[in-house]
């Protein structure tokens, strides 16, 4: 039987992980895997009944599980936040186009994350912390508001130790803080590759911080070919149906979430 797109199933919360006030991340019973393969970089419309449904992207993926790291931000997601381990809320998913990690073996790979931005490509980490024969290197840039905003603590601690450079700043600190500070673009400009030409990057974050990262990536000598991003402008029913993401001819749901820059540059909202 073919695969019904608008059905919701129905998910075991098996672990909950708290980042923040705001932002949690919900660890998903998912047995479909075989049958409907995860991307790092799709998403999921996860739904509770009388409260709704919303795109998230996936931000850890095992053979048996899924990872959603939710922010806090309206009646949905309230919601959400009032289920713990052994609980459980709605999916229909897999959606969107995600990133295929094939692409960027043998390549010096850049990741630049702002906040919760670090969730699509987590994923892509993951695969080369446990591949990383596959990448010539992989440096990870990763910005948060305060230390109280960081997300995804222990994973970055592993990362570490998994041999990738990970350059995790905060934009402000309070005295006697020892760690970074800064916006990302300030530790772009700090990059130095033998081979530009071999040199990929994904940029994901809020438009003002894509903005300046892209610049800054280009700055460095970077080709406007080799940045991808992942956008998740509006997107609302994920099927491409709503209307509410379409740029043009493109729909955001259906044709991204993730983008060559030279294509979405081109999209006049």
């Amino acid at each position: 039987m073919a695969k019904n797109e608008y059905l919701p199933f129905h998910s075991t919360i098996l672990k909950v992980i708290r980042h923040s006030e705001k932002e949690y991340t919900f660890r998903m019973a998912y047995d479909k895997a075989n049958e409907f393969p995860v991307k790092p970089g799709q998403f999921f419309e996860v739904s509770i009944p009388k409260y709704g449904e919303a795109p998230i992207s996936v931000s850890g993926i095992t053979p048996h599980s899924l990872d959603f790291t939710i922010r806090r931000v309206g009646s949905l997601t309230d919601e959400i936040f009032e289920n713990y381990e052994g609980g459980s809320f709605f999916m229909r998913g897999p959606y969107g186009n995600g990133f295929d990690v094939t692409m960027f073996k043998d390549k010096d790979i850049v990741l630049v994350a702002g906040g919760s931005g670090l969730s699509p490509v987590h994923g892509v980490i993951d695969y080369f912390a446990d591949h990383m024969e596959e990448c010539r290197s992989l440096t990870v840039i990763a910005g948060f508001k305060s230390i109280e905003d960081v997300l995804f603590r222990a994973d970055i601690a592993r990362w570490k130790e998994d041999g990738i450079c990970i350059i995790d700043t905060v934009d402000a600190a309070p005295e006697g803080y020892t760690g970074r500070t800064g916006m990302v673009t300030k530790y772009i400009s700090e990059l130095q590759f033998k081979n530009m030409a071999n040199v990929m990057a994904v940029v994901v974050g809020p438009p003002s911080m894509i903005k300046w990262s892209i610049k800054g990536l280009k700055d460095i000598g970077m080709d406007e070919e080799d940045i991808w991003l992942s956008e998740s402008r509006k997107m609302c029913c994920g099927l491409g149906k709503c209307g509410h993401c379409r740029i043009g001819d493109v729909y955001v749901c259906q044709d991204g979430p993730v983008f060559k820059y030279t294509k979405l540059r081109t999209l006049i909202d």
